[in-house]
């Protein structure tokens, strides 16, 4: 009998191979895209392309080093290098997107075998490793939309906000933060235009509802029953944590990462939850206002748990080790 040998995730369950995934993924991220280009001009434009053009670098250099077949036409490194710039501020020095894209292309995705071999979502790591090395570049540098004047972000606003401070109302509305008319990364500032890219991935069956739903509802749910202040209504702090910062941002395009979450739909909706529990939680008693990425990142760890926990058993399984010890006598 011969052997049945199975590649590592992701797997290619119709007639869409990686290169058509990542294409996918890459239309969804147009509309952002745009929006950051509106949003912050010509800077914008000029730190995605830069991290695009590092990434893809630096994956075709490090598989030449190594004697290893290319792979950058899968686009991959296309689609972190969107979401590593996404995840910056648009006061970032221009050198920044190539370091972090060594680190979550040369360290993250490559050291471990590529695409399907990694443990983590490069992106993510790529932003933390920054955000650790050179964390005066990547907060605290925020600039509002159009007029370019320096701003805390509404999570900053959140963070800090009591009866003696300015209410977060007199400076944004719901709507300016699901719209996008805030201070933050280039991807993080229009929550409605990352639900446009996130329903067309939905739409194409790429990513399913399991770890968005769970996420972003975790989040609602959370910060519905347990708001933090009393200056505004438990329904706009709601409304103001699930449209501020990465969340829709990490739940359609991070979180559903194909390697670096789970296979099953219980699985999924596990992680999601989870990766809520922890956005919530690092946002309420960390020292840093926003928790996406780090609550990705941890979720990363739990994985192959979640995976093994939730795998159905393998029908008739037992039966065949009965067979088998019969058959040996």
């Amino acid at each position: 009998m011969s052997e049945l040998i199975v590649s590592s995730s992701p797997h290619s369950k119709d007639h869409r191979n990686i290169s058509t995934v990542m294409g996918c993924v890459i239309i969804a991220l147009i509309p952002a895209m745009v929006g950051a280009v509106v949003y912050f001009k010509w800077r914008a434009l000029l730190m995605i392309l830069i991290s695009v053009v590092s990434c893809v670098l630096i994956e075709f250099f490090h598989n030449l080093l190594f004697k290893r077949p290319q792979s950058i036409h899968d686009c991959s490194a296309i689609v972190t290098g969107i979401l590593l710039a996404f995840n910056l501020p648009v006061t970032a020095p221009l050198w920044l997107p190539p370091i972090g894209a060594l680190f979550a292309i040369a360290v993250i995705k490559m050291l471990y075998g590529g695409l399907g071999k990694n443990m983590f979502n490069p992106a993510i790591a790529g932003r933390i490793f920054l955000f650790l090395s050179f964390s005066n570049y990547m907060s605290g540098n925020w600039i509002s939309p159009f007029d370019a004047v320096s701003t805390a972000t509404p999570l900053q606003y959140l963070k800090n906000m009591n009866g003696e401070l300015i209410n977060i109302t007199d400076k944004f509305t719901v709507g300016d933060c699901f719209l996008g008319n805030i201070g933050g990364c280039l991807g993080e500032t229009s929550g409605a235009l990352l639900l446009l890219g996130g329903i067309y991935l939905l739409y194409k069956r790429i990513i399913t509802w399991h770890i968005p739903v769970s996420f972003i509802g975790t989040v609602a749910l959370i910060t519905l029953i347990f708001p933090r202040y009393q200056d505004i209504s438990a329904w706009q702090y709601m409304l103001y944590q699930i449209c501020s910062g990465g969340l829709f941002l990490g739940a359609f395009f991070m979180a559903t990462d194909y390697t670096t979450s789970p296979i099953t739909p219980m699985g999924r909706i596990i992680y999601g939850i989870g990766c809520g529990l922890l956005t919530v939680f690092i946002r309420y008693f960390g020292g840093y206002p926003e928790g996406v990425s780090f609550a990705i990142l941890i979720m990363n760890f739990f994985v192959g748990f979640i995976d093994h926990k939730t795998i159905p058993k393998q029908f008739g399984g037992e039966r065949h080790g009965l067979w088998h010890k019969a058959t040996k006598k």
